[in-house]
């Protein structure tokens, strides 16, 4: 995910005497300092050849000392500082001048969230190709990346649907991505394998009940039980904002592909087990299905989409358009009732 403003090795990336990693994404900034730590210095090494001074404490002259010891025990001495804005806003000069004469065993490595390419010592930077920008993956690149990184990290190959389970249950923040893969890689140790039954369970249980009980609120025609549902939802979960477009959508396309079913002739039971519907709440799930058509749950997959980008593009905030969502539904059932 890592790109620099010049060439960079993709198998050992060979450091220039200083170097600063930035992206807007933390996890993913902390995630490349590791892998290029890696690549200078074995964990042995690092006990006698690495330091990590606190950004806000760090002194120009106790950090040019270090890097400029005689490595002991190494072939390099290393100095990483993470969160490092104030320490290159205070000594950006001295920096810049000891890019003109660095140590030939000392590397400084910083992570930063953004790198001001303006200054003089960034320009300095960007001629030895010092700075890093992480960049994180696309939205449609999200999948490919998960995958990536459970091979990577925990030797667990993911096939495409649990990879596309997992982005949408998770949300579009690759760092939220890599946290609840680790929690899976876990969850099925000694296997090295991820069934769509344990992202279900471990991931997406709380999102998809509470997605759920929001959905059989409203096809009850109980709207205070579904608002006070998605209320709790958003008070209980701090990532539900990211994540709850993604559990609704993963409920109503399952409703759709019941619904087409039924409307072909299949009968309800068959069509919830062909649409993967095994959960202990089967029958509220029946429920539903016969209380909304299938152009209401093609509409609301439709509104989710539209709900997905507008809060992605900062329009709106996912609260307030999933209670839109939630009055309208509720409203069109209301239509539906009196019709009938």
């Amino acid at each position: 995910m890592a790109k620099r403003t010049s060439q960079v090795n993709k198998q050992t990336p060979s450091l220039p005497p200083v170097c600063v990693l930035f992206g807007p994404d933390p996890f993913l900034v902390s995630k490349e300092a590791e892998k290029r730590l890696d690549a200078l210095l074995s964990e042995e090494e690092r006990m006698t050849a690495l330091s990590e001074p606190k950004a806000e404490e760090a002194k120009i002259a106790d950090v040019l000392d270090e890097l400029r010891t005689v490595p002991f025990l190494s072939s390099r001495r290393v100095v990483l500082i993470k969160d490092a804005e104030k320490f290159v806003d205070n000594y950006g000069e001295q920096l810049q001048t000891y890019l003109e004469s660095p140590s030939p065993t000392g590397v400084l490595l910083m992570t930063m969230g953004n790198l001001d390419k303006r200054t003089r010592f960034s320009r300095a930077l960007l001629k030895i190709g010092g700075a890093v920008e992480v960049a994180p993956p696309k939205s449609s690149e999200l999948p490919r990346f998960v995958s990536h990184y459970a091979r990577q990290e925990h030797g667990i190959a993911l096939d495409s649907r649990c990879t596309a389970l997992l982005v949408e249950l998770t949300g579009d923040d690759p760092g939220r991505l890599c946290r609840e893969m680790d929690k899976l890689a876990l969850y099925v140790a000694p296997e090295k394998k991820v069934k769509i039954e344990d992202i279900e369970q471990l991931i997406g249980r709380n999102r998809m009940f509470n997605a759920f009980e929001v959905i059989d609120g409203i096809t009850r025609n109980s709207p205070a039980q579904a608002l006070t549902r998605l209320q709790k939802m958003f008070a209980a979960d701090r990532n539900a904002q990211y994540s709850v477009v993604g559990a609704f959508g993963y409920h109503f396309r399952k409703l759709f592909s019941a619904r087409a079913l039924m409307v072909k002739g299949t009968n309800i039971q068959q069509a919830m087990q062909k649409a993967g519907v095994f959960w202990q709440q089967k029958e509220a799930f029946a429920a539903q299905l016969s209380r909304l058509t299938l152009e209401e749950i093609a509409w609301v997959l439709g509104e989710l989409g539209r709900i997905d980008h507008d809060i992605k593009t900062g329009r709106t905030t996912a609260p307030v358009a999933m209670e839109r969502l939630v009055v309208r539904l509720f409203e069109m059932q209301q239509k539906s009732r009196c019709r009938q």
